[in-house]
């Protein structure tokens, strides 16, 4: 029987939060549930780059996703993947509401429509 080390998703959630833009990501979904191209239009990254990080942060166990027709939504997960997930994303909750940064992107939050997004690509 394979031993996994215990260790692994605590440092896998770490890892993640380790960059501003994931934490951003983070802070978004809480606010509601989005596609790829709203999250990239609110970031000002580009698809690769907003893919690659939803990844990073759904294989740590912090969001998930939903396919809906041909969009796939992403989310904040429950946690229950990784106990250390679930812990930070309580704290994430109430940490940096106040930052500027976060508080900025959160305003942008209305006027964000895929629908007119994609009709621009």
């Amino acid at each position: 029987m394979e031993e996994t080390d215990p260790m692994k998703p605590f440092v896998k959630a770490m890892k993640a939060l380790s960059d501003p833009n994931r934490v951003k990501l983070i802070k978004l979904l809480q606010q509601k549930s989005m596609c790829v191209c709203e999250l990239q239009s609110l970031l000002g990254l580009s698809q690769p780059t907003v893919s690659k990080h939803l990844k990073i942060l759904e294989e740590a166990g912090f969001v998930e996703f939903q396919k809906d027709g041909l969009w796939v939504n992403y989310y904040v997960s429950d946690g229950k993947n990784n106990p250390y997930a679930a812990s930070l994303l309580g704290n994430l909750r109430h940490w940096l509401n106040d930052d500027p940064g976060i508080m900025a992107l959160r305003s942008k939050l209305p006027e964000v429509d895929r629908f007119t997004i994609c009709s621009k690509n």
